[in-house]
C-alpha cells in the first residue's frame, strides 16, 4: 500500500458544515427573532451568510484578516446586507453560533464508513484543519469519529493556515511521516491539494459539486467512497 499517512481536511471534507451551520442558525434565527428585525426569510439571510462567511475564510486563509475580525464582521455584514443596523444582536448571534454548532454531528456521507475501513486496511488517519481548535476539538469529539485519528491540527497552533507550508511540514514533523507515504484529503482545491503538491504530497481534490478547474491534482473524487479503492490499489 503506497499511502499509510492520511491527512484529511475537516470541514466540508468529513464534516458536514453546511447542514451543521443551517440547523445551528435556524435555531438561532428564531430563538433570537431575527425577522422581527427586518430580515428575510431564514433562507435568504441563510444564503447570503454562507456566501460572506465563504469570503471571510478565504481572506482569513490568505492572512488578510484575522480571526476576530471574521467573528466580528460576518454575522454583521449579513445583517447590514438587509439594511439592518444591529451590530449588538449580530455578535450575540456570533457567541451563540460559535458555542452551539460544533455540537451538531452531521457527516459527510459515508465518512464514518470510508474511515473506518481505510483505518482496519492499516492506514494512519490524521486531521489537517484551518478551523479554530477551541470549535474543531468539539465538533472532532462529537462526531464520533476521534478514535479513529492519530493527530488533530489546527492551524491557529501552528500559527499558519493551509495553503502555507508551514502547517504541512508541521503535520509530517508531528506524525513522523515521510511525504512520498502521505496523501492529502480535501475539498479547497488552493489550501488542500496546492498546499501539498507544492511540499510534495499527492492529493485527493474532494469535489462534490464537479467544480470546473484547471489545477493538476494527484486524484479526484466526488464521493468519499471511491477513496478506498485510491488507497487500497495505489
Amino acid at each position: 500500500m503506497k499511502y499509510k499517512h492520511l491527512f484529511f481536511d475537516w470541514d466540508h471534507t468529513l464534516w458536514d458544515f453546511e447542514k451543521n451551520s443551517e440547523m445551528s442558525l435556524r435555531n438561532l434565527f428564531a430563538n433570537l427573532g431575527l425577522q422581527g428585525l427586518g430580515l428575510p426569510s431564514f433562507e435568504q439571510f441563510f444564503e447570503k451568510y454562507i456566501t460572506i462567511n465563504d469570503l471571510k475564510w478565504d481572506m482569513y486563509r490568505a492572512g488578510t484578516i484575522d480571526k476576530q475580525t471574521l467573528r466580528e464582521t460576518r454575522f454583521k455584514e449579513t445583517f447590514e446586507h438587509f439594511g439592518v443596523d444591529a451590530a449588538e444582536v449580530a455578535w450575540e448571534l456570533e457567541l451563540r453560533y460559535i458555542k452551539e454548532t460544533p455540537y451538531q454531528n452531521h457527516l459527510i456521507e459515508s465518512a464514518a464508513e470510508v474511515l473506518q475501513e481505510l483505518k482496519e486496511a492499516g492506514c494512519v488517519l490524521h486531521v489537517i484543519t484551518n478551523g479554530f481548535h477551541e470549535s474543531q476539538n468539539i465538533k472532532f469529539s462529537e462526531s464520533g469519529l476521534e478514535p479513529l485519528f492519530d493527530l488533530l491540527l489546527c492551524s491557529d497552533q501552528v500559527g499558519v493556515n493551509k495553503p502555507d507550508p508551514k502547517i504541512f511540514r508541521r503535520a509530517l514533523q508531528l506524525t513522523g511521516a515521510e511525504r512520498k507515504e502521505s496523501l492529502m484529503i480535501g475539498d479547497n482545491l488552493v489550501a488542500d491539494c496546492v498546499g501539498a503538491r507544492e511540499q510534495g504530497i499527492d492529493q485527493v481534490f474532494f469535489n462534490p459539486s464537479k467544480a470546473r478547474h484547471t489545477e493538476k491534482v494527484t486524484y479526484e473524487i466526488s464521493h468519499l467512497e471511491e477513496l478506498v479503492p485510491i488507497i487500497l490499489n495505489a
